[in-house]
């Protein structure tokens, strides 16, 4: 008797915790894929944030696969989600927006703008402008561009992000607007496909990474080593992002030419094993987005939404200006809060640990000597 009283205590606190669980307000938080390591992170700080301010929230990520993850954010309205977090794969994300606008559904974009969109007010980034003049800026750097010469020019190799993710255009053309003045003086030669703005579609695309793929990177590398490439010795190559960086990094490792010294790579993420290899001497620099902030904000902005009240986001900016192409979907402007990111190169590492970045084993590992 005292243990089916026991399972029926159990089963009552049970019942009672989905209960109190299902009468709490819904987020959905829709990331794009897991094979790009802060996709993980960021879907696991945006889901804790949540949860810390009492809501129930769920989190899947889409394969980079956007009809994967059309059926994911339409379980989230199934459940009677209130608010979406959304990090798009592509502009197929649109018609399950369309649906959520119409059940008066709150959606913020998250660190990726929805393009041709107009059924949704809020997008949270960082200013990925500045984030491409980070990039363009340690090349300009780790070169020593302002006294290069053209009887002795540097050479540069360049590559953009996924042709789908709109950042990747504001990423390449931030860098370029650094880089292009030194090819314009002729002591910076680009290797292979030169666009100059993201607007030269043509080009870009020869240049784009579709889906943010390493393997698709380190293969263009292999390409370009054994062709364009072939006979110069490169000086840098523009990556976009910290898992492009180490696939063309592994390509130029292959190749006996860079075996004891490799070309200025960038980067972006600030990914751990990233970190280990600017510490190492290999990727000089990363961009530092600090992601929990991200979250942070993202889920700040959405209680504030769900509140009714007028949003307020400590450390981020509305962009303004010139910044305000940063949220125009092509269709509309939607209000763009910007977050501010840092660069990192060997000399200031403890930037990001210090941040709580990385777990204890991981940043030990960053800040070993």
């Amino acid at each position: 008797m005292k243990k089916l009283a026991l399972v029926l205590l159990i089963l009552a606190v049970a019942a009672s915790f989905s209960f109190a669980q299902r009468g709490k307000t819904f987020i959905g938080i829709a990331m794009p894929e897991t094979h790009v390591q802060r996709w993980v992170k960021d879907g696991n700080a945006l889901k804790a944030a949540a949860e810390k301010k009492g809501y129930r929230a769920e989190v899947q990520w889409g394969n980079a696969d956007q009809a994967q993850q059309n059926q994911q954010i339409q379980s989230f309205l199934n459940q009677g989600a209130k608010a979406l977090i959304v990090g798009n794969i592509n502009t197929g994300v649109n018609s399950v927006i369309r649906d959520a606008a119409r059940d008066n559904v709150i959606v913020i974009a998250y660190d990726r703008l929805i393009m041709n969109s107009s059924d949704f007010n809020y997008f949270i980034t960082f200013n990925n402008y500045k984030v491409g003049t980070l990039q363009g800026q340690s090349i300009e750097t780790a070169l020593n561009l302002k006294a290069a010469t053209a009887s002795a020019p540097k050479s540069i190799t360049l590559f953009a992000g996924s042709p789908t993710d709109d950042n990747a255009n504001f990423f390449f053309d931030g860098a370029m607007d650094v880089l292009n003045p030194y090819i314009d003086k002729g002591v910076l030669k680009v290797v292979g496909p030169y666009p100059r703005t993201s607007a030269d579609k043509a080009n870009f695309q020869r240049i784009a990474t579709e889906n943010w793929s390493g393997p698709i990177a380190k293969q263009r590398m292999e390409g370009l080593l054994s062709g364009d490439a072939r006979s110069v010795t490169l000086d840098a190559v523009l990556a976009p992002n910290d898992t492009l960086a180490r696939a063309i990094i592994e390509a130029l490792k292959a190749d006996a030419k860079y075996r004891t010294k490799l070309p200025t790579v960038s980067g972006q993420d600030a990914e751990f094993a990233s970190m280990l290899s600017i510490k190492n001497g290999e990727q000089y620099s990363t961009v530092f987005k600090d992601t929990n902030k991200l979250a942070e904000a993202a889920i700040l902005l959405a209680d504030q939404l769900l509140k009714g009240q007028t949003p307020a986001i400590p450390g981020a900016v509305v962009a303004s200006g010139e910044l305000a192409k940063i949220g125009n979907t092509g269709t509309k402007f939607v209000v763009t809060y910007l977050l501010d990111p840092i660069l990192v190169t060997k000399s200031n590492l403890q930037i990001p640990v210090r941040a709580g970045f990385y777990p204890a084993n991981e940043a030990s590992q960053i800040t070993a000597r």
